[in-house]
């Protein structure tokens, strides 16, 4: 299958960094950072694949060179991917990206590229480097090379060290504005009324609309807040719903988001907004806000080894509370 197209405000993104780096600008470093899902690694992926292409500079990537395919073909002796590996002693996926694996970089890049060019080594999620693999990566940004590139991607850029972003040349993505995100949800196939509910579900961000539509996460997302709002009634079991929810630990994460947000669009109703689901906002804004905090905090806490369903079940009877005595002031 061919790869879809760059959305305009990638495209954007990555004709501004191709013209630094055709005007000599282009920095060692680049930190591209936005929000999750916006297409950062798309751009990163497309300014490799120019920077390492053997054709003039002043057409895009080829596709066709040497370079050209064996970057296709995940093989590229110039080109790096740093990104979570498997754990030897668990078997599982780290969390973090370690210091051997920027050390296993560093010592590329002192290399003579073997193509010749550019070396482009791509770090996602860069926000992940624990602190010994920061420090090692901010030596390599200390002695910066000709025609070596280090892109680091990132959702979170503040989880960085300051020492490391002050020394990037920032690239950021914003969400496109409504007209231009829906008209590329449409192109990629989905229905103008489900591309529509989608992206405000999403609050503007068409990349998780997406997603979501083709993952069926805006189904996922209709569920839980159907049986979140049952809870708030008193139709539901806080613990029976939370183990539920915990049923399937891939889907626990994004249905603890989905609550996150229609919280957020309930203190906003307080304040004239719509209400989610017809629920009354509660009135105690104060007590809405520490319980949208806690359920913050259960959200920061999934990757822990803990009883996260018993710890929801609090959480959901909380909410029954604070809800019933919404009620009762109706």
């Amino acid at each position: 299958m061919e790869p879809r197209p760059l959305a305009p405000w990638q495209q954007q993104r990555l004709d501004a960094a191709l013209a630094a780096w055709r005007a000599g600008r282009l920095g060692h470093a680049q930190l591209l950072c936005g929000p999750e899902a916006i297409g950062k690694r798309a751009v990163a992926e497309a300014l490799t694949a120019r920077l390492l292409c053997e054709a003039a500079p002043a057409l895009p990537a080829c596709g066709e060179c040497r370079s050209c395919r064996l970057l296709a073909a995940g093989s590229h002796p110039d080109f790096r991917l740093v990104t979570f590996e498997v754990n030897e002693n668990t078997d599982k996926l780290r969390r973090e990206l370690v210091v051997e694996q920027v050390r296993a970089l560093s010592g590329s890049m002192q290399m003579t590229a073997q193509r010749g060019g550019a070396q482009v080594v791509l770090i996602d999620p860069a926000d992940a480097l624990n602190t010994a693999a920061a420090n090692a990566l901010l030596k390599t940004l200390e002695e910066p090379a000709p025609n070596r590139f280090l892109l680091l991607l990132s959702a979170e850029p503040q989880r960085l060290p300051a020492t490391i972003r002050s020394r990037c040349q920032r690239l950021e993505f914003a969400l496109p504005p409504r007209a231009e995100a829906l008209a590329w949800l449409e192109a990629g196939g989905h229905a103008p009324a489900r591309a529509a509910e989608a992206l405000e579900a999403a609050a503007g961000h068409p990349g998780l609309a997406d997603a979501w539509l083709r993952g069926g996460g805006l189904a996922l997302r209709e569920a839980t807040l159907k049986e979140w709002a049952a809870v708030a009634r008193g139709i539901a079991s806080p613990l029976t719903t939370a183990q539920h929810w915990f049923a399937e630990p891939e889907t626990a994460p994004l249905r603890l988001r989905f609550v996150a947000d229609a919280t957020l669009a309930l203190a906003r109703a307080a304040a004239g907004a719509p209400a989610p689901l017809g629920l009354t906002p509660p009135g105690d804004l104060d007590k809405l806000a520490r319980w949208f905090d806690s359920l913050n905090r259960l959200r920061q806490q999934l990757a822990a080894p803990l009883r996260h369903e018993l710890a929801l079940a609090g959480l959901l009877a909380e909410w029954r509370a604070l809800m019933a005595t919404t009620e009762t002031r109706r």
